[in-house]
């Protein structure tokens, strides 16, 4: 049996893409939406139905899209073609080249991999076309509308449209049941100014990064703080993140995947080291790195209880992508994590479950603000290289907020697009760049032209279908 004595483990799994169905196709737009499902959320799902104390956060602005799959049967079709019409084709093309060179092992690879998009298809199925009910059901926390970094907002009104926005999605879809206050801050981004708004729209818990105020594995990052204001911050544990999450952790080992090295038709057959993947060879490693991180996570617990005179909770918060997407044995590798913490007794919670027993401290005055992102400033999505975005989704965010009774439902849901902390980061990271300032830019001119011009409310697409402009008004 775990001994809490020792302290506890919160694996929480932030799950977000932004709104592309519908928005572009190859090499831009809802593909990657089609590929997150195939790859990241229906592998997951498989790895939750066998148990699990996994906290999972999914943003509204994903489930806007898988309603809208589940709901959409062109939407449905889309997904299903990608699957059995585009990624048959490119795995066939890459298989008949490859073998053409000589090239039979690595042939054989892509062949066994275009196998997975076939047992995506056949779940996707089986689900009824609906990724969103499994995932709702196991998920604990939202989060905003529309994953915008909230510090950036010009107002309180466009924080308040963010935060209540994307709870009110959250409780309609879970229908009725209840929320705990758990709330994941788009990119951890914080700022002890949003904490009263926080509070104010029922806001318990959220998970900030305060590496760079407590320091890189100090004990401290065991401990919850409480704001002044209410909240409790729970430090992320970059300790135990990077294992799995940074240019040394395990998916960068020589016998996993190469996600970076690619065919012509972005198959992927070779490992990190260069050589012919070998899938059953690489599994096993993966179950070998959950012994080995659950067996790390517990020498740093028992170190932080030693220096705290009490259990620790550690929070090892990754980005859903990360496993089976970016980590193609990540979902293998979190199945043998659930195993191993069983086997070697490490206490893995629900991170709501685990808050109840850790006695928060009291937060600073003065927390500085902080983000995950790198470096942990705003500076990712505010700036030289987006300041100007960073200056027009605020500029749009004052017209259609200073409208208040007068904004209409179009204005504040292209304002909650253009908001979206995904623009600046493909601009700042130089991924897909234009793609991103095309879509910043016309969601922001949209959000202004449905003001001035009195467009008519509208749905655009399935965008925050629980916005409601009254949520601008001052209370």
């Amino acid at each position: 049996m775990p001994d809490l004595a020792r302290g506890e483990l919160a694996l929480v799994l932030h799950t977000h893409m932004p709104y592309v169905e519908g928005y572009g196709t190859w090499p831009f737009g809802e593909e990657w939406l089609w590929e997150a499902i195939a790859t990241s959320y229906l592998p997951l799902l498989d790895v939750l139905d066998e148990g699990g104390p996994v906290t999972l956060s999914v943003t509204p602005v994903l489930a806007d899209q898988l309603e809208a799959l589940r709901d959409d049967e062109s939407a449905a079709a889309r997904f299903l073609a990608f699957l059995r019409d585009v990624r048959a084709q490119t795995h066939a093309l890459d298989v008949a080249g490859l073998r053409e060179g000589g090239e039979h092992v690595l042939a054989d690879e892509v062949e066994r991999a275009g196998g997975d998009y076939v047992r995506a298809g056949e779940r996707f199925e089986a689900l009824g076309h609906d990724v969103l009910g499994p995932l709702l059901a196991r998920t604990a926390w939202t989060s905003a509308a529309t994953h915008a970094v909230l510090p950036l907002c010009a107002t309180d009104g466009g924080v308040r449209l963010q935060v209540q926005t994307g709870i009110e999605a959250f409780r309609r879809r879970a229908g009725g049941a209840d929320w705990a206050g758990g709330f994941w801050l788009p990119e951890c981004a914080h700022a002890s100014w949003l904490d009263p708004l926080l509070e104010e729209a029922g806001v318990h818990a959220t998970c900030v990064d305060l590496t760079d105020v407590l320091g890189l594995g100090s004990a401290a990052q065991g401990v919850p703080l409480r704001s002044p204001a209410g909240p409790v911050l729970v430090p992320v544990d970059r300790v135990t993140v990077e294992l799995a999450w940074s240019d040394r952790g395990y998916p960068a080992h020589r016998h996993y995947r190469d996600y970076h090295h690619h065919t012509v038709h972005h198959h992927r057959p070779w490992g990190n080291d260069g050589t012919p993947y070998r899938h059953e060879a690489a599994l096993g490693l993966a179950r070998e790195h959950a012994g080995d991180f659950v067996a790390r996570t517990l020498e740093r617990l028992d170190a932080c209880r030693a220096e705290l005179g009490r259990p620790a909770l550690l929070v090892c918060a990754l980005d859903t992508e990360l496993l089976g997407h970016w980590w193609y044995e990540g979902a293998e590798w979190l199945r043998a994590v659930l195993d191993e913490a069983a086997e070697q007794g490490l206490a893995l919670a629900p991170l709501d479950d685990a808050l109840a027993r850790h006695e928060p401290a009291w937060a600073p005055p003065d927390l500085p603000g902080t983000t995950w992102g790198t470096p942990r400033t705003l500076a990712t999505w505010s700036g030289p290289p987006v300041a100007d975005l960073a200056w027009a989704a605020r500029d749009a965010e004052l017209r259609v907020v200073g409208a208040g009774a007068r904004a209409n439902a179009l204005s504040v849901r292209e304002l909650l697009l253009a908001q979206s902390s995904d623009w600046a980061f493909m601009v700042s990271r130089d991924l897909a760049a234009p793609y991103g300032r095309e879509r910043a830019a016309d969601h922001t001119a949209a959000a202004v032209d449905a003001l001035e011009l009195d467009c008519p409310a509208g749905r655009v697409r399935n965008v925050a279908p629980y916005a409601s402009p009254s949520t601008l008004l001052v209370p």
